[in-house]
């Protein structure tokens, strides 16, 4: 029987393979095979700064073309969203950000219903900090709360980790022991 859900894992960390990645598959492995899994890097995906012309003109965003058509028709496409994401000064990193500031031009895309679409979807995160004040992740998790609020998403959770060096996570045994039940719930 095929499970109805899909996760999305959106990696915006800017090394390949690097703690937060590694902790993301941790938790994805104990997954059921039944659930479908696409794993996409922005740096693999790059977008062009964001323009915001809600104001000008008659405020019609053209239609993604590209790598922004590929994570539109990504974000759409799944029932979880899953931010993996290292905290880079106290919030999001760059390509995350710019990722999300896309969402602003999608909504208004005509016939696409950006944001009826994204309702009831879960939103989660998977993040890495390189000092044990936990509270330091604060901004990255708010910012990724108030959006899944806005758009009528649930927020399913997160997972934080703690490393500085590559294999740092590995010795994080509290992390690596959460993210055996991340998404059980």
């Amino acid at each position: 029987m095929t499970d109805p859900r899909h996760f999305l894992f959106l990696s915006s960390s800017c090394r390949s393979g690097g703690n937060t990645e590694t902790l993301a598959q941790t938790a994805a492995a104990k997954l059921p095979a039944s659930v479908r899994q696409t794993w996409l890097r922005h740096v693999d995906l790059p977008l062009p700064p964001f323009v915001d012309i809600r104001h000008s003109g008659d405020g019609t965003y053209p239609m993604p073309e590209g790598n922004g058509r590929v994570l539109l028709d990504a974000t759409l496409a799944a029932t979880d969203l899953v931010f993996v994401a290292p905290v880079y000064w106290y919030g999001l990193p760059a390509d995350a950000k710019l990722y999300l500031d896309h969402w602003s031009g999608w909504m208004r895309l005509p016939g696409v219903d950006f944001r009826p679409r994204m309702a009831g979807k879960t939103m989660w995160a998977i993040t890495m900090l390189s000092d044990r004040d936990t509270a330091q992740a604060d901004p990255l998790l708010g910012c990724l709360q108030w959006t899944a609020k806005y758009l009528g998403m649930r927020w399913g959770g997160s997972l934080l980790g703690y490393g500085n060096k590559p294999g740092d996570v590995l010795v994080d045994e509290a992390a690596l022991t959460r993210a055996n039940t991340l998404f059980a719930a």
